[in-house]
């Protein structure tokens, strides 16, 4: 039997604390060579970052890894795009979480972010889920 779904509803959150080895592995599957990602000497003394800087790429991935976690089996994707708003860290604690914005006919609409341990947004996303109709 399908969930109730209601305006205001939190998806579960998630909360990642993504390492040295998950940044090299993750670089490494999208063919990404920018030594930001793996090379703190190169980050911190050539573009003055205090850490090895965590994907913006692999931040939309967890937001869109918890939508189809929330999703159930008939559920479709028709959107879902985030935006980068700050800096993530090797060393930071973040957490992505999403809440349920409007429902129009069959339509979910999701907000979605992630924060780190300070509560600041480190990136933002939405998404939309059709439902099929019930009989």
């Amino acid at each position: 039997m399908p969930k109730t779904i209601e305006v205001g509803q939190l998806l579960s959150s998630q909360r990642y604390a993504p390492g040295t080895v998950q940044l090299f592995l993750y670089n490494a599957a999208i063919w990404n060579p920018h030594r930001i990602h793996y090379d703190l000497a190169y980050a911190r003394e050539c573009e003055d970052h205090p850490a090895l800087l965590v994907d913006g790429p692999l931040q939309g991935d967890w937001l869109t890894q918890q939508v189809y976690e929330w999703m159930e089996e008939d559920d479709e994707l028709l959107a879902f795009e985030y935006s980068n708003r700050r800096p993530a860290y090797v060393g930071d604690v973040l957490e992505a979480r999403g809440k349920v914005e409007g429902i129009e006919h069959n339509l979910i609409l999701l907000s979605l972010e992630i924060i780190n341990q300070h509560g600041q947004v480190t990136t933002l996303g939405r998404a939309t889920v059709r439902r099929p109709q019930a009989d």
